[in-house]
C-alpha cells in the first residue's frame, strides 16, 4: 500500500517557469491544480480515475480549471504547456521512460517540467531516508492534522531511486534529480527554447 501522506506540491518551482499555461498530470484531489490556478495560471488537470475527478471537479466548481478525464499518454491536448507538473503519478504509468518522454513532449519550449514521485528503497541510505520521512510525517501530522487523499495507490513503486535517476537523466537530458525522505524524489527539467 502506498504511504498515505501529503507529498510536496511543486507549485513554487512551477511558477518559476513564468508561463501562462499549466498541466497537472494525475490531478487526484486537485490540490496542485488549485495552487497553480491561484498563482494565476490557466490550468488543465487530467486524471484517469473518473470517480476521484468528479469529486475534485465538484469541490472546485468555482474555478476556471479545465478538468479532463483521460490518460495523459494518449490524450490529444492540442497544445504544449509552460508548466507540466505531476505529483505521485509517474509510478502508476506502465513505462517510466515513455511517461517522462510524454511529459517532456507536453512541455513548451522554455517551459518547466516538475515530477514528484515515489521510489522503492533498495539501499541502506534509502531505508534511512524512509525512516527519517516517517518520523517527519508523524510530527507534521500531529502538528497540522492528518490528510488522506482519495486517489488509487500503487505500493511499492516499481522502480528504485537509482533506476529513476538513470531513466530521468537518459530521457530528460540536463534534468535535476533530488531524493527526499519518505520514498520521494523530485525531477526538474527545463525544455530548451
Amino acid at each position: 500500500m502506498e504511504p498515505q501522506h501529503a507529498l510536496p506540491r511543486p507549485g513554487a518551482r512551477c511558477r518559476a517557469g513564468r508561463g501562462n499555461t499549466a498541466l497537472d498530470v494525475g490531478t487526484g484531489n486537485g490540490l496542485l491544480a488549485r495552487d497553480l490556478y491561484d498563482a494565476g495560471l490557466d490550468v488543465t488537470a487530467i486524471d484517469l480515475n473518473g470517480d476521484v475527478l468528479r469529486a475534485t471537479r465538484s469541490a472546485n466548481a468555482n474555478t476556471g480549471i479545465h478538468w479532463l478525464h483521460g490518460d495523459v499518454m494518449g490524450h490529444d491536448f492540442g497544445q504544449q504547456f509552460d508548466v507540466v507538473a505531476s505529483v505521485a503519478t509517474v509510478h502508476h504509468l506502465p513505462d517510466l521512460s515513455a511517461g517522462l518522454a510524454r511529459l517532456a513532449d507536453l512541455t513548451a519550449p522554455g517551459g518547466t517540467l516538475v515530477v514528484v514521485g515515489l521510489a522503492k528503497p533498495t539501499r541502506l541510505r534509502d531505508h534511512v531516508l524512509g525512516l527519517a520521512g516517517v518520523a517527519q510525517h508523524r510530527w507534521s501530522s500531529w502538528r497540522r492534522g492528518y490528510w488522506e487523499h482519495s486517489a488509487p495507490t500503487c505500493w511499492p513503486p516499481p522502480h528504485s531511486y537509482a533506476q529513476v535517476q538513470h531513466i530521468a537523466h537518459a530521457v530528460l537530458m540536463g534534468s535535476e534529480y533530488r531524493r527526499h525522505p519518505l520514498w520521494r524524489y523530485v525531477i526538474t527539467w527545463r525544455r530548451p527554447r
